[in-house]
């Protein structure tokens, strides 16, 4: 279940991560969602009071990751190794995969095999009790918010790589309001905790102040799409280096 999307039964590309009735996680997931439910997207991202800050972004993360499953899982027909032989955001960006355990050094991969790795990373990170305890008591890691924020920062790109390359097709298939509304959740709550650097998000950025100067309808126009200069690489550990345009 989906904050935004409630229960809709949407094709998605990984299985949906589900936090357990009865635990102070789903508890904080219902509360999320009728926030959410007021409309007011800033309101809604802020952490309860009296709550745990590591729960509330334990709860959303799952919720951002579930979100990302269902909107890339309207899409995948569209994005194949023939239409994305790279992992892209615009001309400017490309993104290179690793994980620092099985893949160590970053990787050249087509966007659909890039998504697979990130979204399998991400689930197995989120599946890890030891990183996302559930259970009352159990006491979330010391390096909590680094994994979170890795997280986010790596789904982002998945974002970043619908707006720029599938935003045609996401209109076609009527889920812009979807996407839009789940990518303006995604942006208020990273931003209300500081949670992925600024240099990360240079993909949307045109989006992401938009959105921040109240822009409540989303155009593919908002997005800057450079025609010259520099394509960018960014390697799992969010360092940037410029690759000669071509």
């Amino acid at each position: 279940m989906s904050f935004l999307f409630g229960s809709r039964s949407n094709k998605t590309f990984k299985p949906k991560k589900n936090i357990p009735e009865g635990t102070h996680q789903y508890d904080l997931m219902r509360q999320a969602a009728a926030t959410l439910g007021s409309g007011n997207l800033r309101l809604a991202v802020m952490l309860p009071e009296g709550e745990d800050l590591n729960e509330w972004v334990a709860v959303n993360t799952v919720d951002f990751f579930n979100q990302i499953n269902m909107l890339f899982g309207t899409i995948t027909e569209f994005c194949t190794e023939d239409s994305c032989p790279l992992m892209s955001a615009g001309p400017k960006y490309e993104y290179h995969w690793a994980d620092g355990q099985t893949v160590k050094k970053p990787i050249k991969c087509s966007a659909p095999k890039y998504i697979d790795y990130l979204m399998t990373w991400v689930q197995d990170q989120l599946d890890d009790e030891t990183l996302f305890p559930s259970k009352i008591g159990v006491p979330f890691p010391r390096h909590f918010n680094t994994i979170a924020k890795t997280i986010l920062k790596r789904l982002f790109r998945v974002y970043a790589h619908i707006y720029h390359q599938h935003f045609a097709e996401v209109v076609q298939l009527g889920e812009e309001a979807h996407l839009n509304t789940s990518f303006k959740h995604f942006i208020f709550f990273v931003q209300e905790f500081n949670l992925i650097d600024k240099r990360e998000l240079a993909p949307l950025n045109e989006l992401i102040d938009k959105l921040a100067t109240g822009g409540s309808h989303t155009h593919h126009s908002a997005l800057h799409h450079p025609t010259h200069g520099d394509r960018q690489s960014t390697d799992s550990t969010g360092h940037i280096s410029s690759l000669p345009a071509r």
